[in-house]
């Protein structure tokens, strides 16, 4: 007996791939057009700082916890910092609750690196006392409803929220213990890193893929810029290969999107 889902599913395949021949999109948008994208910032209150990006229908939620902590033993005048993704149940039929799974493992991996290759937090400045205390930034996603392009609705909330979070400032007394002040100082922030999300559909190359365009992709690649326009970090996800000439295509137009991506986080 014929499984009626898969009948559905390669109807739907076979519409998407004779419209983008046409260069054009299941939901209407160009090849290279984003969904609409909606930011908020300051969404928990007690957090440090948070962030909602809603990306089309789906919506992702970051929120930031700063606490005091010891340094690595290889960088012990360095603040730290950690990523980590919940996938919540309710976004998706396919999220289940328990341990993180490799998807959430490697979305909280590609938002780091992009954060931390571009040194966008000045971790020195999150020093306290020199291989005793140190800041540790918490950067935790929680993906809400789940239609695809996780990593660019991730990465843009983090930033976003990174951006508008404070942090407890502390003195050092005689005995060398910390005490609290009620002074909240901005996080030490030098940039702000904006990744851009292609898929790879046989010959073509689609910005912000969605859900159903995800799970027909033979492969995706994630382009990191800092704020100068370089590249910082990349990323690739899926079986597929992708030639070079594919590969230095997709950057020029993930440079181009993360210009309109970065006036959207500066509420431009």
């Amino acid at each position: 007996m014929v499984d009626s889902s898969e009948i559905v599913a390669k109807v739907m395949e076979n519409r998407i791939t004779k419209l983008l021949v046409q260069g054009k999109r299941l939901d209407g948008r160009g090849l290279t057009d984003y969904r609409e994208i909606k930011l908020e910032i300051d969404v928990i209150e007690k957090a440090n700082g948070s962030a909602q990006v809603s990306l089309g229908d789906t919506k992702v939620l970051v929120g930031i916890k700063i606490e005091v902590g010891e340094p690595y033993p290889d960088t012990p005048d360095e603040g730290v910092q950690t990523v980590n993704a919940e996938f919540v149940p309710l976004a998706s039929p396919v999220f289940e609750p328990g341990p993180p799974k490799e998807d959430a493992i490697e979305l909280a991996r590609v938002v780091d690196r992009g954060i931390r290759e571009s040194k966008a937090i000045d971790t020195k400045k999150l020093c306290i006392v020199a291989g005793e205390k140190v800041y540790i930034v918490f950067i935790d996603v929680y993906i809400l409803d789940h239609d695809g392009n996780l990593i660019d609705a991730s990465a843009l909330a983090a930033i976003a929220a990174l951006a508008n979070s404070k942090l407890t400032s502390y003195k050092v007394k005689k005995d060398g213990k910390l005490e609290a002040t009620s002074k909240k100082i901005p996080l030490p922030i030098n940039d702000y890193p904006i990744s851009v999300t292609v898929a790879k559909i046989n010959d073509h190359l689609l910005v912000d893929p969605s859900l159903k365009e995800e799970n027909m992709m033979d492969a995706r690649l994630t382009v990191a810029f800092n704020k100068k326009g370089d590249v910082c970090a990349m990323q690739k996800g899926g079986v597929g290969p992708l030639k070079t000439s594919e590969v230095l295509e997709v950057i020029e137009i993930a440079r181009k999107k993360a210009k309109e991506l970065r006036k959207i986080m500066q509420g431009k």
